[in-house]
């Protein structure tokens, strides 16, 4: 996984480039402070790049929120469910995939509602719940 400064969100497709494309699983998505906490449970440095999520956020927490829609710049994503840690999360570091299984460690995964350009920097918000 390379990070980037921007990216394009595609309606029903995702992330223009990235090899699964299309269905409700177009956009995975990880918090930072979640990352942050997971990093220090385990004495740990990883990069967020092992993780292997499409997209990294500030400021939200993901636990719990299917069914929400997160604004990204002007891009939509509508939360379908929980990322579940596959093997290669403990492959990177022992006890991450167990510590991931907590809390929604390993972040959401979306569909995208409106698509656009994304950065780094844009505002990222919760859409008020209908």
């Amino acid at each position: 996984m390379d990070g980037v400064n921007a990216a394009l969100l595609e309606v029903d497709r995702g992330l223009s480039g990235n090899a699964n494309r299309g269905g409700r699983r177009q956009v995975t998505i990880i918090s930072r402070a979640r990352w942050a906490e997971l990093m220090d449970a385990l004495g740990a440095d990883l990069t967020p790049a092992a993780r292997r999520a499409n997209l990294m956020v500030s400021g939200i927490d993901l636990e719990n929120s299917r069914g929400r829609v997160l604004r990204v710049g002007d891009a939509r994503l509508k939360i379908n469910g929980e990322t579940r840690p596959c093997e290669q999360m403990e492959e990177a570091h022992a006890g991450l995939q167990a510590l991931m299984r907590e809390r929604w460690g390993g972040g959401a995964f979306a569909e995208v509602l409106d698509g656009g350009e994304i950065r780094v920097g844009d505002a990222v918000e919760w859409e008020p719940n209908p």
